[in-house]
């Protein structure tokens, strides 16, 4: 589904990416981990289209994306979630969805009067559906800045559902949240699955990146040093040393 081509992003003389190849099969969780600085943000930037890259390509679904910006990516089905929550903050939780949804929709196409009112009842049965999976049902018409911080990291996995995305970025998902909320978010994630989503899950925490990923990808300084199932990935000499600066061999 999506081919990461020799990619390199270069910031001056910083190498945030180094001729970087990944490829990443249609119904898998893929996950991306590394310290900090190791450049996954900076790969989720690149796919995404707010980052083009130095060198390289980015190809999702047989076609060459490294040129496309980013709302051209997301009607083709690529959407994401970032680290620090952007909800819109004075929209409701509705609003929020609501905005997502019709940001996919074909304006050459459909007026703007048909895009916002001629298929409300589609949308509003959409929309339903998101807000029984992100559990926000009773939440609807508060301020996306009356939610609780669990509550607006579901929103914002909502938001990024309400476009419809055949492969989901999520960057960083577990930052901050506790045990429970992680729990959550494991399960909300191997439902989307199931639902046929593409995942890529970019995370530091372990537990759900071991537990719920099909195969992983290690980087270091920009480049890949390892990818394998979780448990290739835990046993891994390289990954240990990048993580804790020795191996078993030492």
């Amino acid at each position: 589904m999506l081919k990461i081509q020799s990619i390199s992003k270069h910031f001056g003389g910083v190498k945030a990416l180094n001729e970087l190849d990944l490829e990443v099969e249609e119904g898998e969780i893929y996950g991306v981990i590394g310290p900090n600085g190791s450049g996954k943000s900076t790969l989720v930037n690149v796919i995404c289209g707010i980052f083009l890259p130095t060198e390289g390509d980015v190809i999702f679904e047989g076609q060459i994306l490294s040129e496309n910006p980013t709302h051209q990516r997301l009607k083709k089905g690529i959407a994401r979630t970032f680290q620090n929550i952007r909800l819109f903050p004075n929209l409701t939780v509705w609003q929020n969805l609501w905005v997502a949804r019709n940001s996919v929709e074909d304006i050459k196409t459909e007026s703007s009067f048909y895009r916002w009112f001629g298929k409300s009842s589609i949308v509003k049965k959409e929309i339903e559906k998101m807000l029984e999976f992100s559990n926000l049902g009773n939440r609807a018409d508060e301020l996306a800045s009356s939610l609780a911080f669990g509550e607006q990291r579901r929103l914002e996995l909502a938001r990024a559902l309400a476009t419809k995305p055949r492969l989901l970025l999520l960057d960083e998902p577990a930052a901050g949240m506790n045990k429970d909320e992680i729990r959550d978010l494991d399960g909300r994630i191997r439902s989307m699955q199931l639902q046929g989503i593409t995942i890529i899950l970019i995370e530091h925490v372990m537990e759900l990146v071991m537990g719920v990923t099909d195969r992983i990808a290690v980087l270091n300084f920009g480049s890949k040093i390892a990818e394998g199932n979780p448990q290739e990935i835990q046993n891994n000499d390289a990954v240990q040393e990048a993580y804790l600066g020795y191996s078993e061999d030492d």
